[in-house]
């Protein structure tokens, strides 16, 4: 008999674990000697416990159960604590120990049983019905539940510590069983299992989320503090400062920077072969505009192109820029490009100038705003970006070209598979000197030059396997052609003519050619027999309407093949107009001192077809492009259309083949050749070969 309760909860459960642990190892003992227990049949009814139900239970309680109700004493038991007073009267309720269900009350019905490996564990109910204070207690078959009974009567137990120790065995043994049947389930999968079979024991997802975290905390908690290397000017020697623990937080504007770029190497051979005219029929027009004029009176061949000895060139390009995101639907970009001059069609550098260095241009630098207007997704450009018209050859735009100026782009919201599009713009050319001319106080007017381009199409999905895009657009190329200046005696070379800044900052070749100076015979140049200092500009017009066309067929996916068109005509030639002026682009010389007949035209089209892998995201990816283009004099302006294709420019015809085949994601390499043979004046033929390595990030 306790005379007192222990001073804490903690106690208290000291004395019941320890009594527990006596009793069982007893009750063990006991029952291994043959006590009437171990001999129970098994389909012994579960340990029942009695535990007294409150006073507001009443008569209720106790009918609903078989064991007898005790009286109560109508005092004080003596031996209670002196603390603990009397107790109401209260029946008795036998309960099952695991499920807590009442005796005498109907079982609930049995659940069915889930996966063990998959089911969580429920909490079991916390029992409410407990033994009060004084009352004797109906003995159980369960030792552990008279034990409980006993303290609880005693005092040395509350009703609360009693109702968590029995939630807690009862929690206890449902975890037991809840192992054993995942046991049992593995057991049986192994067992069914053959020698070649390889068992693998399911693990629910939560359990995995919750091994990965903890895994993933400890390794993070055994790592050192990070170390990043920094810039610093006070380690000359590398440039670095190594510093432990963590950097401030990256600024948002960094964050909103993308950085781009590409890197290429090529090696290219030209070939020319028997049967070229090398007589002088093939002026460098660019080389003499880009000059001081050329005496066309004088003994010396004009510059001319090399049209009979082959070359061999190893090349690079690089390319690298950003595109920062300021907000609002704005963005600004650069990008910096290699190259052997200013050419508007080439960021060609080529290799061994003596291990001297080489340039690097502002290939484009602009401001863009991305938004909607109406149901329309639309851009704005201003500065110096890329092609803003959709092509698929490069008989009109040669794939290096950036445009100077400002254009609009918009894509009407129709519908999910019919894409409209347009895009219009304005772009200089062309600005006229401010000092022009630089040697004579009275200046001429401005010869300032635009591109006005406009393009309009569809984007549509005629069926799911087939993808079609066509565009219709217009280039007017304003005041591009040359005019006779004002008659005037050149005295030198210095002396500028009204219409000089007409001739074409940059050409390639193949248009037809009219010289610009009206220059006036007189005494002076021994009446039009010495110092005839001429420039050379565009005979033509050039307003060019063009049909861009591309049809993908995806029905063998993840190849692709691509029918590729393009068509132009140039609505500004007249060819009555530019026959009395021509200077090249003519027939045979029927006698001497009679020009052959002008044979130039205002036609070009490309016809292709591209199969393969659309996009090479993997090693041994490719694809090859097969096309034919035919590109006659006048069709389009020389200077800004493919620089590979015969050297460059317009008045060819031929085909090409490429081939491209990725290493990498980012790496891949190309060989492609191309045969071109020109259409109108003296023969040429020229084959180019080349071979490329590309890289990208």
């Amino acid at each position: 008999m306790f005379s007192s309760r222990p001073a804490s909860v903690s106690n208290r459960l000291m004395v019941v674990l320890l009594g527990l642990g006596t009793l069982a190892h007893f009750t063990q003992g006991h029952t291994q000697e043959g006590s009437p227990s171990a001999d129970a049949p098994a389909t012994t009814a579960p340990d029942k416990a009695t535990i007294d139900t409150a006073s507001t239970r009443g008569e209720a309680a106790a009918s609903s159960t078989a064991a007898p109700a005790n009286p109560a004493p109508s005092s004080a038991a003596p031996n209670l604590p002196a603390n603990v007073g009397p107790r109401p009267a209260a029946d008795k309720v036998v309960a099952d120990v695991t499920t807590g269900v009442e005796v005498g009350e109907s079982p609930p019905a049995t659940p069915a049983i889930p996966d063990p490996l998959l089911a969580p564990l429920e909490e079991p109910p916390v029992p409410t019905d407990l033994v009060s204070g004084g009352i004797e207690p109906t003995p159980t078959e369960s030792v552990v539940v008279n034990l409980i009974n006993r303290l609880v009567e005693r005092g040395v137990l509350t009703q609360g510590d009693a109702a968590e120790l029995v939630s807690q065995a009862q929690r206890d043994a449902a975890v037991a069983t809840q192992n054993a049947s995942a046991a049992a389930l593995v057991a049986a999968d192994a067992a069914m299992a053959s020698e070649e079979d390889i068992v693998v024991t399911h693990i629910p997802d939560s359990v995995k989320d919750r091994l990965r975290e903890e895994i993933r905390e400890e390794i993070v908690a055994d790592l050192p503090p990070p170390t990043h290397f920094i810039y610093s000017d006070d380690y000359p020697e590398n440039g670095k400062e190594a510093v432990v623990g963590e950097l401030e937080e990256i600024p948002s504007w960094v964050r909103n920077i993308r950085v781009f770029g590409d890197f290429r190497v090529r090696y290219d051979t030209t070939l020319f072969p028997d049967g070229n005219d090398a007589t002088g029929s093939f002026p460098n027009f660019n080389r003499i505009n880009s000059g001081a004029p050329f005496d066309v009176a004088g003994f010396e061949f004009s510059p001319q192109l090399n049209v009979d000895e082959t070359r061999q060139r190893f090349r690079l390009r690089a390319r690298a820029g950003f595109h920062a995101d300021i907000g609002d639907g704005f963005t600004i970009g650069f990008r910096g490009a290699t190259g052997n001059d200013n050419s508007p069609v080439s960021t060609n550098q080529t290799l061994g100038a003596n291990f001297q260095k080489y340039a690097i241009w502002a290939d484009q630098a602009f401001v863009r705003w991305d938004g909607v207007v109406g149901s329309a997704v639309a851009s704005i450009s201003a500065g110096r970006f890329e092609n803003p018209f959709f092509r698929t050859s490069d008989i009109i735009w040669d794939t290096d070209v950036v445009f100077d100026g400002f254009t609009f782009k918009a894509t009407p919201d129709v519908s999910e598979n019919l894409r409209p599009f347009l895009t219009a713009g304005v772009f200089p050319l062309f600005n006229t000197g401010f000092n022009f001319p630089n040697n004579q106080p009275d200046k001429f007017k401005s010869t300032d030059r635009y591109l006005y381009g406009a393009q309009g199409g569809i984007d549509f999905d005629a069926t799911r396997e087939i993808g079609v895009k066509f565009a219709i657009g217009y280039l007017d190329f304003d005041d591009i052609e040359g005019r006779l200046s004002d008659p005037f005696v050149p005295l030198s070379p210095n002396d500028a003519g009204s219409t000089d800044d007409l001739r074409p900052p940059f050409a390639q070749k193949g248009n037809t050619y009219m010289a610009l100076r009206n220059i006036t015979p007189d005494a002076l140049n021994n009446f039009g027999t010495t110092d005839q200092y001429q420039y050379f500009g565009l005979a033509s017009a050039f307003e060019v309407l063009t049909y861009t066309g591309r049809i993908d067929l995806n029905h063998w996916e993840p190849f692709q093949i691509s029918l590729l068109g393009e068509y132009a005509m140039n609505l500004g030639f007249d060819e009555s107009e530019i026959a009395q002026e021509a200077l090249n682009n003519r027939g045979p010389v029927p006698a001497p001192g009679v020009p052959g007949q002008y044979e130039g035209g205002n036609v070009a089209w490309n016809a292709g077809v591209q199969f393969g892998k659309p996009v090479l995201d993997k090693r041994w990816d490719m694809n090859t492009v097969l096309g034919y283009r035919y590109i006659e004099s006048d069709a389009v302006v020389d200077a800004f259309n493919d620089s590979d294709f015969g050297l460059g420019g317009t008045n060819m015809e031929g085909f090409s083949i490429s081939t491209k085949i990725a290493l990498t994601s980012n790496t891949n390499f190309q060989i492609e050749w191309m045969s071109a043979n020109e259409i109108a004046g003296p023969p040429l033929q020229t084959d180019f070969f080349t071979f490329d390595f590309n890289a990208s990030f």
